[in-house]
């Protein structure tokens, strides 16, 4: 998950969970472009008012949902579609705009957790009094069910912290066939104990995922859970047609006096799917009968930013948090071309950034970035580029390392593009042709896009892939995109460079193990450097998510914590009675 630029606590507190300092200063203009506030756009503002309870809430999107069961779902919109309406997970991160995001509050749990053993056992005790959507109890054994149903080969795709923190797991393909985990008990229906294999610190952050929601072992469905996931939230769903039209409506055992962040203001969701980007853009702008109850899912359009920004009335209704996230071109290392190290280094020197920038929306939605981490984990005037700091491409430099990497007349290769990326592809095209690069470009929809290039055996020279940490620490960035021991033949969904370097993973096991909060995040930002030099991607954008919402929207703004999405578990209508319309 995101965080906004801000520096990262250099100690941990007594209860282990990791602390934020306030945000930094940001200004217009000065030589670090971390610190560049961009014109145009305000973060941090709550649009609308306060919420009144009540009326249909409708979301418009140009595609599905990769995943919504628990155990697969693990891009960060939808993470906080699912963790904020459909189910609920341990610990949450609290409902506010800005530094007030990032922390995080009991949500199942009564509380953090408590650590022992050093930092290897975690405890939790589930709050009384939970249920699910047809008043059943949630328990601790269906939390320990979903976290080991995220082990099953078939339910690709989730976060894989328990395959990573979990003690004694080697082996395990999940609860399917009757096996289950010992590293996890549930003494009784309230308690549930994880056994790690080291200690981890900042596991009250860890268990916000989805991963650490509950799933009664009677709901399985497979595969086919995605369908119909399960509610212990405030909605359920009514009705799912997939790349149609998703229905929520309220789950009436759920208790907001059991949750301390969902506010549940809608009477109905509505999900409509399959819209073209450009149209959701125009209808919301218009924001005409039900589209002035409307919000859009994905990133306004580039295009539409000429008719956004120079009217105050549109403009007040735009939302462009930071994402929090670093944006890659991964260059996929495990064979030809990239498999050699000049060719890709040439890559660092061959493309324009600045072009990428004004294809993606302007300066005023984008920073350049000049390394992997993003801001919010390496804290003020850490340059840490291994490359320089330059906008533009550098086509002496790249020529220079295509021939000492045997190819001086450049190479043809591939990249992989979601359908609303294929501007960013051409731009890239454009810069590549300038040292004899020449792209091929294919696209595919976005809903199956992370599939697509996480399909090792078929996946294409290149992509664009971005990386969020799921809370404020390194280990939570640099093994998951860089470490060779994640990636999957399917459902790979980090190392999309398929990088794998022994004396690297080597060092963030070393990083991982360091009980100092302060020198690991130290260490994280040095083996920045070093990866960088071995360039499995390049670094291209900071980028903010430009989203609109309708004149009747109330209480929207993004949330850092899910890379600028909007808060659903707060996010209303200001009339009620006029989202009929």
């Amino acid at each position: 998950m995101s965080r906004q630029t801000r520096a990262l606590s250099t100690a941990l507190s007594a209860s282990l969970a990791l602390a934020l300092l306030g945000a930094c200063t940001s200004q217009e203009g000065g030589s670090d472009p971390d610190r560049r506030e961009q014109p145009g756009v305000a973060t941090g503002t709550i649009i609308g008012g306060l919420p009144k309870k009540g009326g249909t809430l409708t979301v418009l999107s140009n595609q599905d949902f990769g995943h919504l069961d628990p155990a697969r779902n693990w891009v960060m919109p939808t993470m906080d579609f699912g963790t904020r309406l459909l189910y609920r997970t341990l610990t949450t991160f609290k409902a506010a705009p800005g530094d007030q995001g990032s922390g995080i509050v009991p949500d199942l749990a009564t509380d953090l957790g408590k650590p022992s053993k050093g930092g290897r056992v975690w405890t939790f005790k589930l709050k009384p009094g939970l249920e699910y959507e047809d008043g059943s109890p949630i328990r601790a054994q269906d939390i320990k069910y979903n976290v080991e149903r995220s082990f099953a080969p078939d339910l690709v795709g989730g976060p894989d912290y328990a395959q990573r923190y979990l003690a004694d797991t080697d082996g395990y393909t999940g609860p399917l066939q009757g096996k289950h985990l010992d590293s996890i008990q549930t003494p009784d229906e309230r308690t549930i104990i994880f056994s790690l294999r080291r200690p981890v610190a900042e596991f009250s952050y860890t268990v916000t995922l989805p991963t650490f929601s509950p799933v009664p072992q009677s709901q399985e469905k497979g595969v086919q859970y995605d369908l119909r996931p399960f509610s212990s939230g405030p909605y359920k769903i009514k009705s799912y047609a997939r790349g149609k039209k998703l229905i929520l409506v309220r789950n009436p055992h759920w208790a907001k006096t059991t949750d301390p962040v969902r506010e549940a203001y809608p009477d109905q969701i509505v999900v409509q799917m399959g819209l073209k980007g450009g149209q959701i853009d125009d209808r919301i702008i218009a924001s005409e009968g039900a589209d002035a109850s409307s919000v859009e899912w994905s990133d306004m359009q580039p295009s539409s930013i000429a008719k956004v920004l120079p009217r105050p009335e549109v403009k007040r209704r735009l939302v462009a948090e930071r994402t929090g996230c670093t944006d890659m071109l991964a260059l996929n290392t495990s064979r030809p071309p990239f498999s050699n190290l000049k060719l890709r280094q040439a890559m660092q020197y061959a493309i324009d950034k600045s072009a990428q920038v004004t294809a993606s929306g302007g300066p005023a939605l984008n920073d350049i970035a000049t390394r992997y981490l993003p801001p919010a984990l390496t804290g003020e005037g850490r340059s840490n580029s291994a490359y320089g700091r330059s906008t533009t491409s550098h086509a002496d430099k790249a020529k220079k390392l295509l021939a000492e990497g045997g190819k001086p007349n450049g190479f043809s290769t591939t990249i992989t593009v979601s359908t609303g990326d294929k501007t960013r592809a051409e731009a890239l095209q454009q810069s590549l042709s300038q040292v004899g690069v020449r792209l091929k470009i294919q696209t595919v929809d976005p809903s199956v896009y992370y599939d697509t290039i996480g399909d090792t055996k078929n996946a294409p020279d290149m992509a664009i892939n971005g990386w969020c940490p799921d809370y404020p620490s390194g280990s939570t960035f640099l093994p998951f995109v860089f470490d060779g021991r994640t990636i999957k033949e399917k459902g790979n969904q980090g190392n999309v460079s398929q990088f794998r370097d022994k004396a690297v993973e080597k060092r963030m096991d070393e990083i991982a193990a360091m009980p100092d909060a302060a020198s690991a995040d130290r260490a994280w930002n040095d083996l920045d450097i070093v990866i960088q030099s071995k360039s499995p991607a390049v670094p291209l954008l900071w980028k903010r998510k430009p989203l609109l919402v309708g004149d009747n929207i109330a209480g929207a703004f993004g949330h850092g914590a899910w890379t600028g999405q909007f808060d659903f578990a707060v996010i209303g209508l200001k009339d009620p009675s006029k989202s009929k319309g």
